[in-house]
């Protein structure tokens, strides 16, 4: 898939180093061409004889190599490659790289190149959640940085959250996407994800728990997978996934008049936790008053999933989702021949999966089921993204 395909590969300092190799392996594998830059912490954890063998490639660490320079200046080679790719991206090297620092051969590579950067992090969990990391991130992200997110899990450290190296797979389900080379390369996703609010007063609304997390990151899976995608979010603050279109919504109204805007599209998935009712909002605070709470009189909600399910602009495969406190197969079929979709993907919410990290969802269709195992959501995305791949392709 990434045949003629030229990657310059910036291994940084890190235990997770040692993954820079499967990766050269994984992308020569598919035809692919690296060119490696050694950092001088990375060479503490992978040696450039391993990084020179398996790329099949002269190793590159000092800026200031006389012999190097003569046969292709640092500008050159900055601008030489299709895809700047670094793995392990630590804390300092994107912080010098927001910085614009140029103080070693990979940061002066990062500023003299006009070639695409995507970074594949890797942290400690405290490193990765700290204010300074944050910020540095979005700025890169700004710039048109692709900052994947990292996994989340057990650390060398002792540590556990997120922070982790992407695995492989994910990296190069990245690089795929990048250059449109995925199988759902050509297609094209619509995912809604989130809350909606549907106001009662200026100051209040009807909500619930969905945090929109699940949602986006299947949209970035989808993307990663080389889909164009169209997220249309309800109010969350998460970040816009790499290579996703977002149209932000509040109310269910907008949500469904955003998603049946997006249309035509090859596959619709419809994760959003979509308000069932409205109210007929107060333009003014509702004060509290002798005669106590007043009365809200309930309006349904319009029924996006089934509206898309019986549009005439139907995509081929229409995703709903399912989210139960009981009898969550029973209900999951149930709602599968309701609302006229080809796939369920149903999970139980009593305990702190809204909003939480994790998930353990059971897939239903017309004629199987296959559940999941608990993951991370991130890799629960990705199991999505394939299986949805899998089903276009049909």
């Amino acid at each position: 898939m990434l045949a003629g395909r030229r990657i310059l590969l910036i291994i940084g300092g890190g235990i997770a180093a040692f993954k820079a190799l499967e990766l050269i392996r994984a992308i020569r594998a598919e035809g692919g061409a690296v060119t490696p830059v050694l950092t001088k912490g990375g060479a503490q954890f992978v040696t450039p004889l391993s990084v020179a063998a398996l790329a099949e490639s002269p190793v590159h660490m000092e800026l200031f190599d006389l012999t190097a320079e003569a046969e292709m200046g640092h500008i050159r080679l900055s601008r030489s490659a299709d895809l700047v790719l670094l793995c392990p991206a630590t804390a300092d090297l994107m912080a010098r790289m927001a910085a614009g620092i140029a103080d070693d051969l990979a940061t002066t590579l990062l500023l003299a190149t006009d070639t695409p950067v995507m970074a594949a992090p890797a942290m400690n969990v405290r490193m990765w959640a700290h204010a300074a990391t944050r910020a540095n991130v979005e700025t890169l992200r700004a710039r048109g940085v692709t900052v994947l997110e990292p996994d989340v899990g057990a650390m060398a450290c002792g540590e556990h959250g997120p922070g982790r190296l992407p695995d492989v797979p994910r990296i190069m389900d990245a690089v795929r996407a990048h250059f449109g080379d995925g199988p759902l390369k050509g297609r094209h996703v619509l995912v809604t994800a989130g809350p909606t609010h549907e106001p009662i007063d200026p100051v209040r609304y009807i909500a619930n728990r969905s945090s929109g997390r699940q949602g986006f990151a299947i949209a970035g899976a989808l993307a990663a997978l080389g889909a164009r995608v169209t997220l249309v979010a309800g109010p969350v603050t998460l970040p816009t996934p790499p290579g996703v279109s977002r149209v932000d919504v509040e109310t269910a109204r907008e949500m469904r008049d955003a998603a049946l805007a997006a249309l035509p599209a090859d596959a619709a998935v419809m994760v959003a936790a979509v308000a069932d009712w409205r109210v007929e909002a107060s333009g003014l605070k509702i004060k509290k008053g002798p005669d106590g709470p007043p009365p809200l009189s309930l309006t349904e909600n319009p029924d996006i999933l089934a509206e898309i399910s019986r549009s005439p602009q139907r995509p081929k495969l229409v995703v709903g989702f399912a989210a139960e406190t009981h009898d969550v197969l029973a209900n999951a079929e149930a709602k599968l021949k309701r609302k006229g979709c080809d796939l369920i993907v149903a999970n139980d919410v009593s305990g702190d999966v809204m909003g939480g990290a994790r998930n353990l969802v059971h897939l239903v269709w017309p004629d199987g089921m296959e559940t999941l195992p608990e993951a991370p959501k991130e890799e629960v995305a990705e199991a999505l993204a394939r299986k949805i791949a899998e089903m276009l392709h049909d």
